[in-house]
């Protein structure tokens, strides 16, 4: 009977509920996750910056620097008095590039020549008395070495200043020629040579002020002694900066 019932109301119920939709079931495919060696790494921002050669010149400079007291070495050596004849070469050539090498004729435009005699060498001013008539004329007077007339003469012919010396007795007559191209270009010329001139000097008080520090080995350690040398030496190079620079200055003054 009950049976009977239920299967009367069967399609009542069926109106009241709501359709049940399904929703078919999708599988979806997992997709593997990146393994971690195979990840873009994604690095900050970095720049390695690599020494220059000049960089490292500089640096090694700045290491081999050396700065002796010279109130702890003097037992061994002055270095005031090195540095003072060190100061000295580069004041002479000062000397000469302001007295000799200028484009306006004096009589310290002749100083610098060389005259050989049978008694040896002698500058020229030494030998004779040199004077100025005029801008394009000097006048060496032989009187007192007149048997050295002809040496001068032949030195000034010989000189990189292209003179044409003019003899009467024991008056020597210079013409100085005009302030040409080739003039000018022999006075830079005649400029290095006083340049090489006061290196090879400062060489020479380098030498001797190396050869005093070894003679002094006794009592003193290995290291004293080549913290000195390095300290002549590194003067020494500071000088021949300056000259350098001296003798750039008066090429360009020179040449114009």
């Amino acid at each position: 009977m009950a049976l009977s019932h239920l299967n009367l109301l069967r399609p009542v119920m069926c109106r009241l509920l709501p359709a049940v939709v399904r929703t078919p079931f999708v599988a979806h495919k997992a997709v593997p996750s990146t393994p971690p060696a195979s990840r873009a790494v994604i690095l900050p921002n970095y720049v390695r910056h690599y020494a220059t050669k000049k960089s490292k010149v500089k640096a090694k400079a700045q290491t081999g620097k050396v700065n002796i007291n010279a109130a702890l070495v003097e037992d061994i050596i002055s270095l005031e008095e090195v540095k003072e004849d060190m100061t000295a070469v580069l004041a002479a050539l000062k000397d000469d590039f302001s007295r000799n090498l200028s484009i306006r004729t004096s009589p310290g435009a002749l100083d610098h020549i060389t005259v050989t005699t049978n008694d040896g060498k002698f500058p020229l001013n030494q030998l004779g008395q040199i004077s100025m008539k005029s801008p394009q004329l000097l006048v060496v007077n032989m009187t007192s070495f007149p048997e050295a007339t002809a040496a001068v003469t032949r030195a000034l012919q010989e000189s990189s200043m292209g003179l044409n010396p003019e003899v009467e007795g024991t008056i020597i007559r210079v013409p100085i020629p005009k302030v040409t191209r080739e003039h000018r270009e022999n006075l830079a010329k005649l400029a290095k040579q006083f340049g090489n001139k006061a290196k090879e000097s400062l060489r020479r008080v380098r030498a001797n002020a190396v050869n005093q520090v070894k003679k002094s080995k006794e009592g003193v350690s290995e290291d004293t002694i080549r913290l000195i040398e390095k300290q002549v030496q590194q003067m020494a190079d500071g000088y021949v900066t300056d000259i350098d620079k001296q003798l750039a200055t008066k090429t360009k003054e020179l040449l114009g």
